[in-house]
């Protein structure tokens, strides 16, 4: 597979990396299986999947716990990204960057990890009680410990960010000007996907302007964009689909014109012994949005896993690019 860089220490990854979340934790409870999650690990390394992102609130702490498994066996291969900063309760998520809580939360990661160092650590959310330079001072004495190699930070939740009126990434980028006084940001890590393409006006620019990598979460639209979801099918109750807007059967019946514009791509680049699928098309197309960008796609089942390495070797015409750019936009948001 095609190899990118992260960030200024430039970091060698997998074109595709591998968001390892859904294997336990914000979806479907019933499809979770803990050998078949193994099983869809082992086969990214096998396929050059390196980058495996996790965090410990996944869970909370089993996912880094399933990724511990596979580590413990094939650590080289790998490269091993978790976040910090968000604890779980009963009902809620609080968010902890208290430099003590971060230290020890590092810690409890490498255990459950089973690894001496962590590639890539991120700060998940800022905590509104602690100036986000002292969270960050506290990351980078992990780099200097040897516990970490790099930093890297999660996007502003989007609905804050409407809420004010300002542009979705815009606390964002505050946050990174912040803490780039401190110590570098290796990576940034924000949604963007074919239905989802705000991070194009300010963040990805930014990024690409001062060498930084750019880790672009649900790619594939929560599984929209593969188009393998039916309208009105419905969602278990512990999966974050069931509230989603955009996830209504009138809306996902509404955006069906997105998936049949991927489909029609995809049918112009297979064949018959080796079709192209819609998912491939949309990661493509996030691959196409630059050198420093690598789609993160979620996935539990080896077939997915092996679908999406798949889109590293799909490169889209500057034709297929434009009849994607021209396709309808997302109906439905978070509010």
């Amino acid at each position: 597979m095609e190899r990118r860089t992260i960030g200024a220490a430039a970091l060698e990854v997998g074109a595709v990396g591998l968001g390892c979340m859904p294997m336990n934790w914000a979806y479907t409870g019933s499809r979770q299986r803990g050998e078949e999650s193994l099983r869809a690990v082992h086969t990214a390394l096998d396929r050059g999947v390196t980058l495996l992102d996790t965090a410990d609130m996944y869970g909370p702490f089993t996912n880094e716990l399933l990724v511990g498994r596979v580590l413990k066996e094939r650590r080289r291969e790998a490269f091993v990204s978790t976040k910090v900063g968000l604890l779980v309760g009963e009902q809620h998520i609080v968010a902890n960057g208290r430099p003590g809580y971060v230290k020890r939360a590092c810690d409890a990661s490498l255990r459950r990890l089973q690894t001496d160092v962590i590639d890539l650590y991120q700060l998940h959310r800022a905590d509104p009680e602690v100036p986000v330079e002292e969270t960050w001072g506290a990351m980078a004495e992990l780099v200097t410990a040897g516990k970490v190699r790099s930093l890297g930070l999660c996007a502003v939740g989007a609905r804050s960010a409407r809420r004010s009126g300002a542009r979705l990434h815009d606390g964002t980028i505050r946050q990174l000007e912040r803490v780039q006084q401190v110590f570098p940001v290796s990576a940034v890590e924000a949604e963007l996907s074919v239905w989802s393409t705000e991070a194009l006006d300010a963040l990805l620019p930014w990024c690409a302007a001062r060498g930084v990598g750019f880790l672009a979460a649900m790619p594939l639209g929560n599984g929209f964009l593969t188009g393998t979801l039916t309208p009105g099918e419905g969602f278990e109750p512990d999966d974050v689909r069931a509230r989603h807007p955009r996830f209504t059967a009138e809306m996902m019946a509404s955006n069906q014109p997105i998936v049949v514009g991927l489909r029609r791509v995809a049918k112009r680049h297979g064949s018959d012994e080796n079709a192209v699928t819609p998912a491939q098309v949309a990661l493509a197309w996030v691959l196409a949005q630059g050198r420093h960008v690598v789609p993160v796609p979620g996935a539990k089942r080896e077939r997915w896993v092996t679908e999406n390495a798949g889109a590293a070797g799909l490169e889209l015409s500057a034709e297929d690019l434009a009849e994607v750019a021209g396709l309808p936009g997302a109906q439905g948001s978070w509010e």
